[in-house]
């Protein structure tokens, strides 16, 4: 009997072992360039982000007081926009909008589908693989030095790996104070520089978001007119999934869209 006790006893013990789950990896997202580290660092407890399952935000357009909600599966990277007059989405295949084409009044959908969440998203967006992030001499903006990080992408990485990015850091805060990019979506072989000012950092689950961007012309080291400004409220990053019916493609009054 003591013998099948111990047997037993044993058996047991090893059916425990069995059934507990291995403590997870740590995620290669967390193993950033140590310098980059302390640019995160000054925005907060980062790695939340990188656990974190979705985001939402809403946002106003400054000039004419348009507003949106953005809601966004950070795994899959799905995306629905609501606006007064319509709505667009990304299921994870295709972008729609709705009602129409044509209540839509930009360049591409998409190319606006995804656009702020990237801009509001740095400098977190930037752990993402495939996306190399370097410090790199001081940038020179409207007669101030900042320290800067370039950062670029792999060929396989998102609409426009060629698009390229400059983290200008604030010297006393040490958080992004400007972003200065360029895009080429709509053109592979643009070389103009567009700059982008973060203000007004706002605590939102122990992650800093800026409540205001403001985009600029850029030439010659210095900033020109004013391109558009945005502000953003309501900021919520958590780590439960939403539903994925939020991002489906409705089935009437929609469209698939570019």
């Amino acid at each position: 009997m003591k013998n099948l006790s111990f047997l037993f006893l044993f058996c047991l013990s090893a059916l425990l072992i069995a059934c507990d789950p291995k403590p997870s990896e740590p995620n290669p997202r967390l193993e950033q360039p140590e310098e980059f580290k302390q640019l995160l660092d000054a925005h907060g407890e980062w790695e939340k982000w990188i656990n974190a399952k979705a985001f939402s935000y809403a946002m106003i357009h400054e000039t004419n007081l348009a507003w949106e909600n953005h809601y966004i599966d950070l795994v899959e990277r799905k995306v629905r926009i609501d606006a007064d007059t319509w709505q667009i989405g990304n299921d994870g295949e295709k972008v729609w909008i709705s009602p129409n084409r044509q209540a839509f009044q930009g360049r591409s959908v998409r190319f606006y589908h995804n656009l702020y969440f990237y801009f509001f998203s740095i400098p977190y967006i930037f752990t993402d693989p495939g996306v190399t992030v370097k410090k790199t001499e001081n940038k020179l903006l409207n007669g101030i030095s900042y320290p800067a990080f370039e950062v670029s992408f792999e060929a396989n990485v998102g609409d426009s790996p060629d698009d390229k990015y400059f983290m200008l850091v604030d010297p006393e805060t040490s958080r992004l104070a400007w972003v200065l990019y360029k895009v080429t979506f709509f053109d592979k072989n643009n070389s103009s520089m567009n700059a982008l000012k973060y203000e007004d950092y706002r605590d939102a689950g122990g992650l800093v978001f800026p409540r205001l961007m403001t985009g600029y012309e850029y030439e010659n080291d210095s900033t020109k007119k004013i391109r558009y400004q945005v502000s953003f409220a309501d900021v919520f990053l958590v780590d439960k999934a939403m539903d994925d019916e939020l991002f489906a493609m409705p089935e009437k009054n929609a469209v698939v869209a570019n």
